[in-house]
């Protein structure tokens, strides 16, 4: 597990790939809708397609702003509420 973006309104979390083929065969990641209180965790394909298109950000050099907009993206697929134990 590993924070890879943390700003005002996201928080992304990394897990690793997984060895064996399953839904995690390429990691997955959850996102973090702080405002809205809601979360998402996206696996396997969908969290490839998500690193990939990461990476084709990150190498635009974006701001915060830019970020949290391509991420803002997934919030129509947030439909578990966020709730602190």
């Amino acid at each position: 597990m590993n924070v890879i973006y943390n700003s005002e309104h996201y928080s992304v979390v990394e897990f690793g790939a997984q060895s064996s083929p399953s839904a995690m065969e390429f990691g997955g990641y959850e996102i973090l809708d702080k405002p809205a209180r809601k979360e998402i965790f996206i696996a396997g394909p969908l969290a490839e397609v998500f690193r990939q298109n990461v990476m084709e950000l990150i190498a635009t050099e974006p701001s915060e702003e830019e970020i949290d907009a391509f991420l803002g993206s997934y919030d129509s697929l947030m439909a578990q509420p966020f709730i602190l134990h």
